[in-house]
């Protein structure tokens, strides 16, 4: 017994960081070369972009324009690098890796701006192996907090335009990425954004903590944030290992929704419903978009689509086929697929999940299995 609790000790130093989290503020036009100690890659990542970056920024603007977390090398698990993971963009300009061009076959991003919490997500599916995470993987979560304080990734810093036009770093987020799934929240500084970008629930994924589709096609709406956050119900907050483990809430309801044909590669095809279709019919307004390369840098405009019956094809050979909208699609509800990444443990964290999920629990987990084996 006492060997048991001896093990533990080299620990307790790491309890005062378990509860800290980096708090200097950076801003994407001036970023040092790394912002914690040990960093495995670097936040000076420059522009362009190159697959063997080792940037560790992420952004989240949009539907068109986001980053997630993947391997530095191929054939690995999230649980097992998730220290070190780095940054994979839809669009150049960043320094990072891209996400090669059919990656994902759906991605949905959603926007709450509201006086309670502000926040933005992204959740969808495609063959993350693409992004180097090895193929079976279920995933793991990623978040700045981590049992050591210092981040999954290490240093790593996540911004966003989409609340104001201008860039703004998210000191609270989220992410869950899998071989085949994946989701990403940034929640803007406030009161409640630690809240609702929740790091305590990593054996739970996307569904429990960051509810949205992951259906294919890809659409932006707007949303108002769920009556209460992740895990909070009725005022009292479930933790990871209690006895019951509730149902997660569901997706809020999103408006305003654009939908897209594709996303990344070289350009971003705009499809917008109709306000005007009749019952039982589904329209398209003609929209001219600007297509911006991530190539050239070039910006181009054509005429997508022409008001006309869903079925309708676009008006010029270079765009692409129409997707029929969803009739249903006003409320972004969440895939509830036993095998996702999203609702499964990191398969390379092993027995290091069942550890780090209490201490993550305001580092208090340690002193608690100490108290067990006493």
């Amino acid at each position: 017994m006492l060997t048991a609790i001896a093990s533990l000790l080299p620990l307790l130093p790491l309890l005062p960081s378990a509860l800290a989290q980096y708090t200097a503020t950076y801003s994407p036009g001036s970023l040092p070369d790394s912002s914690e100690e040990g960093q495995y890659g670097t936040n000076a990542c420059g522009d362009g972009s190159a697959q063997d970056s080792k940037c560790q920024n992420v952004y989240v603007n949009g539907v068109d324009d986001f980053c997630l977390w993947g391997p530095p090398e191929a054939g690995s698990t999230i649980g097992d690098v998730e220290e070190i993971v780095v940054s994979y963009c839809l669009k150049s300009g960043y320094g990072t890796r891209l996400i090669p061009e059919g990656t994902l076959t759906g991605a949905h991003f959603v926007k709450v701006q509201s006086d309670k919490v502000s926040y933005v997500q992204v959740t969808g599916k495609g063959d993350l192996t693409k992004l180097l995470i090895a193929d079976g993987d279920e995933g793991g979560e990623l978040d700045p907090h981590s049992w050591t304080g210092l981040g999954n990734p290490q240093g790593g810093l996540v911004f966003t335009n989409a609340f104001s036009g201008s860039y703004e770093q998210t000191h609270e987020w989220t992410s869950f990425m899998s071989s085949d799934e994946f989701c990403i929240r940034a929640c803007q500084d406030g009161d409640n954004a630690a809240s609702y970008c929740q790091h305590i629930y990593d054996l739970l994924g996307c569904d429990f903590t960051i509810p949205g589709s992951t259906s294919d096609g890809f659409d932006a709406c707007l949303a108002p944030p769920t009556d209460e956050a992740p895990g909070v119900y009725d005022g009292t907050t479930f933790y990871q290992g209690d006895a019951t483990t509730p149902a997660a809430h569901a997706p809020a309801e999103t408006s305003e929704c654009q939908y897209y044909s594709s996303v990344g590669g070289n350009g971003v095809w705009n499809v917008k419903r109709s306000e005007s279709g009749g019952e039982g019919e589904e329209k398209r307004e003609e929209k001219v978009v600007s297509v911006t390369s991530t190539v050239t840098g070039k910006a181009t405009t054509t005429t997508v689509f022409s008001t006309a019956p869903a079925t309708a094809s676009a008006t010029a050979s270079t765009t692409p086929t129409a997707l029929k909208a969803n009739s249903s699609s006003s409320s972004s509800s969440s895939s509830s697929s036993s095998s996702s990444s999203s609702s499964s443990s990191s398969s390379g964290a092993g027995p290091r999940a069942l550890v780090v999920g209490p201490m993550m629990m305001g580092g208090l987990g340690l002193l608690a299995v100490m108290s067990l084996l006493l």
